[in-house]
């Protein structure tokens, strides 16, 4: 199976977050390919850069060693998923928008807590 982690879930996980559920736990643990997406890491960053994240203040090099060691899978933001302007406006933040056009483009499950992107019709795990 293939998962997008939302970029919640990517930092509870990373943390050991106990706010993560008992279904996103099991899913990302139960293998299959996991993907981060790029718009994740950018979401990161800007937050971190408007002191709304505490992040280590090499983000990308920390990413990159965090993504290996949990064997997640970077995907880039194409041209394909541009698909995000058809999306209905159930939800207003652009990441979130991304996430759900970049999992329905991949044919991937989107693993978040957002109630807010069930209403996208996108397999949702969490």
């Amino acid at each position: 199976m293939r998962l997008l982690l939302d970029t919640h879930v990517v930092l509870w996980w990373l943390a050991g977050d106990r706010r993560l559920s008992a279904a996103a736990r099991g899913a990302i643990v139960g293998g299959g390919e996991i993907l981060v997406s790029a718009a994740s890491v950018w979401e990161m960053a800007i937050k971190a850069g408007l002191g709304r994240l505490e992040l280590p203040k090499d983000l990308g090099g920390f990413l990159s060693e965090q993504l290996r060691v949990n064997g997640f899978e970077v995907l880039p933001v194409g041209l394909r998923h541009a698909a995000v302007r058809d999306l209905p406006r159930h939800h207003p933040d652009p990441f979130d928008r991304l996430l759900v056009a970049q999992a329905r483009v991949e044919g991937a499950a989107l693993v978040t807590q957002d109630a807010k992107l069930r209403a996208y019709e996108v397999a949702c795990v969490g």
